[in-house]
């Protein structure tokens, strides 16, 4: 149970603690050089910066493996999620991207809240509320045709003219569904995974090898991948990956994972708005809000998943006008500074905000600095700053970030309460 004595969640949150909740200090604390200070609006805040969870916490659920650029690891939003909430209590991220922080916090018995302009986030993240069983999962596969309409969008760069056909006869049949209003779980859930199986760097995927697995490249790129590699499409048996990757997917999934999740589904709000204005959510029903906002215009989320838009019947020209993608700073502070006036409105009296940024231009503008002030000036109380920092991953490189030299691998998390 976490204390209700809030200067003790000052005094002990930026070390990893909360008196009552059954949590480890740091053994032993911090080091001295570990620690640095943030000034804002006048005053000075901690800023502590250590591995916080990234390689020594559990292993998260297989639930979570659903790719998607630029998106946090589930031990993040689980570090506040154990520490500042209750059992039942709503947990809340308003760019959900593919939904990490409102998985998690169903996992853990929560009830969750998610926004994200992009409808795809939706389409990712909701069907994991509520998944099924394998054979169910089988049964309706055996309906779904193996073949579909085509249209004028060439393919053959990316698939065998079989595993297009499949893919088609899938697209058809959830178009149709949806049309139809028969699309059901088991649809949500098929749709969910074939969506995410779409490109990839290994035979899991239905395309030929391409990098990175949670985009796809434009046809031009990918026929010049082709080139390089000497590789064509070889056929990929759309409807057996799709059970792989069900089963892999609910592997480790106990009874009391799915009784959480079933709990978190009966009043789950899954939003596709903007950030700014979520009038449908009531004031003061938010617990804890962990999110990462867009990095300014680090990251093309139109083009990395036109592919996944085609598939779902979504217009990706549409989605990208209505995404938010300031190219500078001032810019980007002014949005971020709104969406903060949007959260104190939604957040409890002594609830808490983990807002997830990183450093960009090369690590020259750390956005924890930018982001302090904005929910200062938003009526939030700051506690200070984690920086979660890691060695980065074969990804990472791939995209020619190093460690710790473009921003995009140490979360910088600035926290924040509502007194």
């Amino acid at each position: 149970m976490v204390t209700d004595d809030a200067e003790a969640v000052r005094r002990n949150l930026l070390t990893g603690f909360i008196p009552g909740s059954g949590l480890p200090i740091f053994d032993p604390p911090p080091p001295d050089e570990a620690w640095d200070a943030v000034e804002a609006e006048g005053t000075a805040y901690p800023r502590l910066s250590l591995e916080f969870w990234t390689s020594k916490q559990r292993q998260a659920s297989n639930l979570h493996e659903i790719s998607y650029r630029a998106c946090y690891k589930p031990q993040l939003p689980r570090h506040f999620i154990e520490r500042l909430t209750r059992p039942r209590e709503r947990v809340y991220d308003p760019f959900s991207g593919r939904g990490t922080t409102a998985i998690e916090a169903a996992l853990l018995g929560r009830r969750v809240a998610a926004n994200d302009v992009n409808p795809l986030s939706k389409m990712l993240a909701e069907p994991r509320l509520t998944p099924p069983d394998s054979i169910a999962v089988a049964q309706r596969l055996k309906e779904i045709p193996l073949r579909g309409t085509s249209d004028a969008l060439d393919l053959g760069m990316f698939f065998h003219p079989d595993t297009e056909a499949e893919i088609r006869g899938l697209r058809d049949w959830f178009l149709g569904r949806q049309a139809s209003g028969g699309l059901d779980d088991l649809d949500t859930w098929i749709r969910m995974v074939a969506t995410n199986r779409l490109t990839g760097h290994s035979p899991g995927f239905f395309s030929v090898y391409t990098l990175p697995p949670n985009q796809a490249l434009t046809a031009e790129k990918q026929r010049s991948i082709n080139a390089q590699r000497e590789q064509v499409p070889t056929y990929r048996d759309t409807h057996a990956l799709i059970l792989k990757k069900t089963k892999q997917l609910l592997s480790g999934l106990g009874a009391i994972q799915r009784q959480n999740l079933s709990l978190a589904a009966q009043d789950a709000r899954f939003l596709t708005g903007d950030a700014r204005e979520t009038t449908m959510l009531l004031e003061g029903c938010m617990a804890l809000t962990v999110t990462s906002p867009p990095f300014l215009d680090v990251v093309d989320y139109t083009g990395d998943n036109w592919l996944r838009c085609w598939f779902t019947g979504l217009d990706a020209e549409a989605i990208g006008r209505g995404i938010s993608t300031p190219r500078t700073v001032v810019a980007w502070s002014e949005t971020m500074g709104t969406v903060f006036e949007e959260l104190y409105r939604l957040t409890q009296r002594g609830g808490f905000v983990a807002f997830e940024v990183g450093e960009i231009r090369r690590g020259k503008v750390k956005l924890d600095e930018v982001v302090l002030p904005l929910g200062l000036r938003a009526g939030f109380k700051a506690h200070g700053v984690l920086v979660n920092s890691q060695t980065f991953t074969k990804t990472a490189h791939i995209w020619g970030v190093g460690n710790n030299d473009k921003g995009t691998n140490s979360n910088r998390i600035v926290l924040f309460e509502k007194g």
